[in-house]
């Protein structure tokens, strides 16, 4: 896969199912998140909440921990 390639498919788009999906959590938490805040970055177009392949997969980075006395 191309660079081109790769960065396209980064900034592709998945609906809360999807991303709920790519987590490995329940749709209902992102949902919770998106109220409360500190869940992943989101995009919305009028009502419908989109969330970048890239913005999940920085979330996860950003969540990795190397013990649990770690904020």
């Amino acid at each position: 896969m191309s660079n081109e390639t790769t960065q396209q498919a980064a900034n592709q788009f998945l609906n809360r199912s999807q991303a709920a999906e790519f987590l490995s959590l329940q749709k209902s938490t992102l949902e919770a998140w998106a109220i409360r805040g500190g869940g992943p970055a989101f995009v919305k177009f009028g009502r419908a909440v989109r969330y970048r392949i890239s913005d999940l997969e920085n979330y996860i980075k950003n969540q990795t921990r190397q013990n649990t006395i770690e904020a």
